[in-house]
């Protein structure tokens, strides 16, 4: 290889290098563009109401009284219940197009519809769960003797379950078809069952790749506007049970600010989206260093 070559190959190379930096740089110029811009924005509120919007339950623009707690409570019980839910179906079926059915056209047809279910938009989920799903609910409901609402929480959840699932689902099967094959070929050559080879050696091995993709999955169900807003019965209480109406704090967001008058009331959905803002990038901090403790013990 000539000098000249070798130059031109270094060249490339730290243009390439110099291009990744400056990618890495701009998204996190934006990240800390969106936080200012929210904390500015929200200011005033923030000056009046100090910490009691994070203590009180009470929202009434019309008085006066803005308190974020039952949006809060409503966007985590609403993503972790979902992501409790969604997760023996993701696994199962990570196991099963990762491991059991890698080629042919059933794990085709499984993988096209795990793939058509990400690709849904949200308002699709949205119209299911308002029309299908709620009458189910409802039946259930009048079974248990609660008040049969048919949306609300559980509703919620269950839709997010089901937006989330392929992300998870997705992500756990590329990452179990990544285990070596000699680790898989050894358990069985000392006589484990394809059963013992997953739950011993492919599961271990794969958890943190597996748990990368449930924190997606979180991520998302934190996030979901649309299908929530449509489900979840838009009540500004605060939620006592996994059947009564509710609201998150990204549905509240939706179904208000087009129709906010007056600084406080505008400053306060902004900092309701400063407070998801903070709650998502802290969940997602508190995942990675999980993940991180996983991969160093795995």
């Amino acid at each position: 290889m000539s000098l000249k070559t070798i130059k031109n190959t270094q060249q490339k190379e730290r243009l390439f290098q110099s291009l990744l930096s400056a990618s890495g740089v701009i998204i996190l110029v934006l990240v800390i563009g969106v936080f200012i811009t929210l904390l500015i924005q929200s200011m005033p509120a923030i000056i009046a109401h100090k910490f009691d919007f994070f203590s009180h339950t009470t929202w009434d623009p019309v008085s006066g009284q803005y308190g974020g707690l039952s949006f809060l409570v409503g966007t985590l019980l609403t993503a972790f219940l979902a992501l409790l839910i969604s997760i023996p179906f993701s696994l199962s079926i990570a196991i099963v197009l990762g491991e059991y059915l890698t080629e042919g056209w059933i794990a085709l047809i499984l993988k096209t519809a795990i793939d058509l279910l990400a690709g849904i938009p949200s308002v699709i989920y949205g119209f299911w769960g308002l029309f299908v799903l709620a009458p189910w609910i409802r039946n259930l409901e009048i079974k248990l003797g609660v008040l049969p609402y048919g949306v609300g929480i559980l509703t919620a959840s269950l839709i997010l379950a089901l937006m989330i699932i392929p992300y998870a689902a997705s992500l756990g099967r590329e990452v179990i078809r990544l285990v070596p094959a000699e680790l898989k070929e050894a358990s069985l050559s000392l006589g484990a069952t394809r059963y013992e080879t997953v739950r011993k050696i492919i599961l271990p091995y794969a958890k943190s790749g597996i748990s990368a993709g449930f924190l997606l999955s979180l991520g998302r169900a934190l996030s979901e506007t649309m299908a929530v807003t449509m489900v979840i019965g838009n009540s500004n209480l605060l939620p006592t049970s996994i059947f009564s109406l509710g609201n998150t704090m990204a549905s509240v967001l939706a179904n208000e600010f087009s129709e906010a008058n007056g600084s406080i009331y505008i400053s306060s959905l902004l900092e309701i989206g400063l407070l998801l803002f903070v709650v998502t990038t802290i969940i997602s901090l508190i995942g990675r260093r999980i993940i991180k403790k996983m991969s160093v013990h795995q």
